[in-house]
C-alpha cells in the first residue's frame, strides 16, 4: 500500500469472544499511523460486512483487509479471488488456518498490520467449488471436506467451549458413535474410484481446525490439490489414525489415501444429502467439482 490509498478493514466483531473487534482496533491504529486511508467496517454480520466491504471495493478501494479467522477469510476470499486486489489478514479466529499458510503472526494484530502497510504481496492458489449442489461459484484457500469431518465442522461450530483445536476434538468424539462410511464417487484427472469413506478432502493448504494437517503435502504454489481419504475403518481404528493428523504422520496409515490432481469431481450415492465445508464455512452438498486455480489470490505476506 502507498499512502493516501484507501483500503476496507473489514472487522468480525464475534471473532475470539469479542477479540476481532479488539483487534481491528489496534490494526487500525498502525494502517491509520502509515498514512493508509482506512475505511473501518463492522458488520451486523457476514452478509452485512459482504455487502458493506463490496460497496467499498466497488467505489475503489484498493485493498480488502479482514480481521477475524478462517470465517472472514472466507468471505474476502469471495470478493477478491481472481480479481488482482490484494488481501490482508489480521487473525483473529479460532482456527486461522489461511492466516499460517500466508506466515502471518496469530497473536499480534499490530505486526499483521504492519505487513498490510509494508505492501509486500504473493500470489498463492485457490480452490473453486461448482456444482449443482454447491454455493456456486465457492472459493476456498485451505481445505474442502465433507464426511465424518464436515460433521464435525458442523459440531464443532455449534459449541462456544473449549476454544482452538481442542473444540474439534471433543466434536470428533461425540459424531463418531453414530457415523457410518458414506459411498463416493471420486473422479480425478481422468480416474475414476469409487469406494467407503469416512472422509475425503480436498487441500489447497495443508490443514483445516487450526493446525490439523490433512493433507500435509498439500503445496499452495503448485497448481494441483493434495486429497486425503480414510477409507471405512472401525472406529478404534479411527481413533489410532487421529492423532497423526497434527503432524501429518496419519497418511501412512494404511487406511489412508493420498492423491494430487489439479481437477476432483466428488459425488455421494443417489439420494444420500452430504455437506462439503470449506476453510470451515458450509459450501453446499455433493456432487461438486473442485478445480484448482493457479494465482488466483494476491495477499500480503512478511518480507522473507
Amino acid at each position: 500500500m502507498s499512502a493516501g490509498e484507501a483500503l476496507a478493514l473489514v472487522v468480525n466483531p464475534t471473532s475470539g469472544k469479542g477479540r476481532g473487534r479488539a483487534y481491528g482496533d489496534r490494526a487500525r491504529a498502525v494502517l491509520t499511523a502509515a498514512g493508509l486511508d482506512v475505511r473501518f467496517i463492522v458488520g451486523r454480520d457476514a452478509d452485512d460486512a459482504a455487502k458493506q466491504a463490496r460497496v467499498a471495493l466497488d467505489d475503489n478501494a484498493a485493498a480488502l483487509v479482514v480481521t477475524g479467522g478462517d470465517g472472514m477469510v472466507s468471505l474476502g476470499l469471495q470478493l477478491v479471488a481472481g480479481t488482482g486486489t490484494p488481501l490482508g489478514v489480521i487473525p483473529a479466529g479460532t482456527g486461522n488456518d489461511v492466516a499460517r499458510f500466508l506466515g502471518l503472526p496469530l497473536r499480534d494484530p499490530e505486526a499483521a498490520a504492519r505487513i498490510v502497510a509494508a505492501g509486500r504481496t504473493g500470489a498463492f492458489d485457490l480452490g473453486r467449488i461448482s456444482g449443482p449442489g454447491s454455493l456456486t461459484p465457492r472459493w476456498f484457500g485451505t481445505v474442502m471436506a465433507c464426511g465424518l469431518d464436515s460433521k464435525v465442522n458442523e459440531r464443532a461450530n455449534r459449541m462456544r467451549r473449549p476454544r482452538g483445536s481442542s473444540r474439534y476434538v471433543l466434536a470428533l468424539l461425540a459424531e463418531l458413535g453414530p457415523f457410518r462410511a458414506i459411498p463416493f464417487a471420486l473422479d480425478t484427472d481422468g480416474t475414476h474410484a469409487e469406494l467407503n469413506g469416512m472422509l475425503v478432502a480436498v487441500g489447497n493448504g495443508p490443514s483445516y481446525g487450526g493446525g490439523m494437517r490433512i493433507c500435509p503435502q498439500a503445496d499452495v504454489h503448485d497448481g494441483r490439490f493434495q486429497i486425503t481419504v480414510v477409507d471405512e475403518v472401525t472406529k478404534p481404528t479411527l481413533l489410532r489414525i487421529f492423532p497423526g493428523v497434527y503432524s501429518g504422520r496419519h497418511v501412512k496409515h494404511p487406511k489412508v489415501r493420498v492423491q494430487h490432481a489439479a481437477e476432483v469431481a466428488l459425488s455421494s450415492a443417489p439420494g444420500q444429502t452430504v455437506s462439503i465445508w470449506a476453510d470451515g464455512e458450509w459450501a453446499g452438498v455433493l456432487p461438486a467439482r473442485i478445480e484448482t486455480v493457479p494465482g488466483a489470490l494476491l495477499a500480503y505476506v512478511p518480507a522473507p
